[in-house]
């Protein structure tokens, strides 16, 4: 008898009068909110403006929910193009299937069109939002608590997570709740980002790729655990090959960009000072006008002087 677990929801779908509420979008949207708040304050901190980080997580958030998605469909397209299965099923993502490779490499498409627009470097925003992508994972992956997908191995560990569905070939019993693992580990990754942003001041991406090669060592030894299908490679599955793959890249670039652009940028927004750009113009002629008043007072000042010497001669 087990005398403790994690019991799973009876049901990811809730209801209002004819309304679906579905736990997994629920626990996406508020994940792009916490991000989108945290970012903000990352970015102002950062000499942004308030109000960049959400204009372009407009562009951010669709791209990346659509390469989160296509990531997953191809790398699992014998669940949706196989035999007896509908293909239909493929545009449901609200019944679970994100892919983060996916979600990152287009949402980063999606940003940096948005930073293009504004004027903005694409690697000072990734900096900024780093730790926040990281915290809206952590929330994310109780969507799949709510579905009662993508667990690990059967565990008789106090912390066990109780399965209770028997649909699309689950079997009930107690497993390691790995969307718990990686949500607890995405946390350590923002709160390590944070910190090492702060002590070393990283910049020119580099907070950004410490956040992707961090997020790969926990996800390597979290997917090692999960026993739901998967395309192998020489015995080790697609996701564990894909997070030693871009561990490997962030490194590097860490490394060879600490070497050819060591510091932090200056300035991340040219017009954060003014709303269009006219504060700026406004505050360069008042400038000009001061000195003109200067230039002025001085020759007038040269004009006394010259009158007080032609009356000492007379």
């Amino acid at each position: 008898m087990e005398l403790a677990y994690i019991p799973s929801p009876s049901h990811g779908v809730y209801h209002l009068g004819p309304i679906p509420l579905r736990g997994y979008a629920f626990c996406i949207i508020i994940g792009v909110f916490v991000a989108v708040w945290l970012g903000n304050k990352r970015w102002i901190a950062r000499g942004g403006r308030v109000g960049t980080v959400a204009d372009i997580s407009v562009w951010a958030v669709p791209f990346g929910l659509l390469g989160g998605r296509l990531y997953h469909v191809i790398t699992d397209y014998e669940l949706y193009f196989s035999e007896g299965r509908d293909w239909v099923d493929a545009f449901k993502i609200w019944e679970g299937g994100l892919g983060i490779w996916g979600a990152i490499a287009l949402g980063a498409l999606g940003a940096w069109i948005g930073c293009r627009r504004r004027g903005i470097p694409l690697p000072a925003y990734a900096d900024a939002i780093a730790p926040a992508i990281a915290l809206a994972q952590a929330i994310g992956r109780w969507g799949n608590w709510f579905n009662q997908e993508l667990y690990g191995r059967e565990t008789d560990l106090p912390w066990a997570l109780h399965i209770t569905s028997s649909t699309d070939g689950r079997v009930p019993g107690y497993y390691h709740p790995t969307f718990l693992y990686e949500s607890l580990w995405c946390v350590g990754v923002a709160v390590l980002v944070i910190w090492a942003d702060r002590r070393f001041k990283l910049g020119h991406g580099r907070a950004f790729a410490l956040y992707v090669a961090s997020y790969c060592v926990g996800r390597f030894w979290i997917e090692y655990l999960r026993v739901d299908d998967a395309h192998h490679i020489l015995g080790l599955r697609l996701n564990n090959w894909t997070a030693l793959v871009v561990f490997l890249l962030a490194v590097v670039y860490i490394v060879v960009s600490a070497k050819k652009r060591p510091g932090r940028e200056e300035v991340v927004e040219p017009e954060a000072d003014g709303s269009d750009g006219s504060d700026g113009e406004t505050a360069a002629e008042e400038k000009a006008e001061d000195a003109d008043s200067a230039a002025a007072a001085e020759e007038a000042n040269d004009d006394v002087k010259d009158e007080a010497e032609s009356a000492k001669k007379t």
